[in-house]
């Protein structure tokens, strides 16, 4: 099994080398796994566990407090799971893995989705918020009323700091100028046993976004894509990323007889160059790994059985 992970692009993150080791262990334990799709979903496992990631616990926090999960898994044969906007799921690509394999669905999102994950052994209930997180939130003296008043709140926040690729400038408790947010992104892995491949991407979403916002990740051609060309995920601006559907790009490249590294590097390019905005790709396909981005870091890990 040769695998593939990344922790997300966007600022240049602290203790990177922390981070690092754990994106290894990751990468290792997805080489282990028996098919690329137990790869991919066990690479991300410990990913949405660590707070040094925006996936899981320590995810992004929206408007309202909460963290909600999202997830897409999707292998070469076309086969797609998703599930989004899920309060107290930590792992949400096992959710993902459970829509793929267990429903005739391709999406299951809310409520729902976690009715579901608890149906099939996925642990819910779980408090994704940490003391940084929380503190974090109700320094930016968060909105109480409705949709209208969040969205006056978020203005100057949503898509601000290095955190997730953003350019805004948006309030600062500590006075310097920068929005104080986390420094990681949204997670995803790439896995081939030689004969087919399976992509995955998890998230935490976008801090300071409109409670109930789903981005990119859980969107099949967007956050993750994959055929028997190969596969990638996505990482970065969302909303971009799913106007350009960046991981279905970097896999037509790949379909058109690019090399990884080569697909990912044409379509990040040709994402910057219709967004202007930041993110990242991996790649993966018979012969090789690629990876690419257009913002100030993003640390990826590969493993092979």
């Amino acid at each position: 099994m040769r695998v593939v992970v990344h922790g997300g692009a966007g600022g240049v993150p602290d203790e990177p080398a922390r981070r690092q080791e754990t994106l290894d262990e990751a990468a290792d334990r997805g080489a282990d796994a028996e098919t690329p799709l137990d790869a991919v979903v066990a690479a991300l496992a410990p990913l949405e566990s660590s707070p040094r990631f925006n996936a899981g616990v320590g995810g992004a926090v929206q408007s309202d407090g909460v963290v909600r999960t999202d997830a897409g898994v999707m292998t070469s044969d076309r086969a797609v799971g998703a599930a989004c906007s899920m309060p107290g799921v930590e792992h949400a690509a096992s959710v993902a893995r459970v829509v793929r394999s267990e429903t005739p669905h391709v999406f299951v999102s809310g409520a729902h989705a976690v009715d579901l994950a608890d149906e099939f052994g996925v642990e819910t209930g779980v408090d994704l918020l940490t003391d940084e997180t929380r503190e974090r939130y109700e320094a930016e003296d968060p909105p109480r009323g409705g949709p209208r008043e969040h969205l006056d709140w978020l203005a100057s926040r949503f898509g601000s700091g290095d955190d997730h690729a953003g350019q805004g400038s948006g309030s600062d408790a500590d006075g310097d100028g920068k929005h104080d947010a986390p420094d990681h992104d949204t997670v995803g892995a790439v896995a081939s046993d030689g004969e087919t491949f399976a992509a995955a991407t998890s998230t935490g979403g976008r801090s300071f976004a409109l409670a109930g916002r789903v981005g990119d990740v859980p969107q099949v051609g967007s956050g993750f894509f994959c055929t028997e060309a190969g596969g990638a995920s996505a990482t970065g601006a969302g909303e971009d990323i799913a106007r350009v559907t960046l991981s279905r790009r970097a896999v037509d490249f790949l379909d058109e007889g690019l090399g990884a590294q080569a697909a990912a590097d044409r379509a990040i390019e040709e994402f910057d160059e219709i967004t202007g905005s930041g993110a990242g790709v991996i790649a993966l396909d018979d012969d090789g790994v690629g990876s690419a981005f257009n913002t100030d870091g993003m640390q990826t890990s590969v493993a092979r059985e």
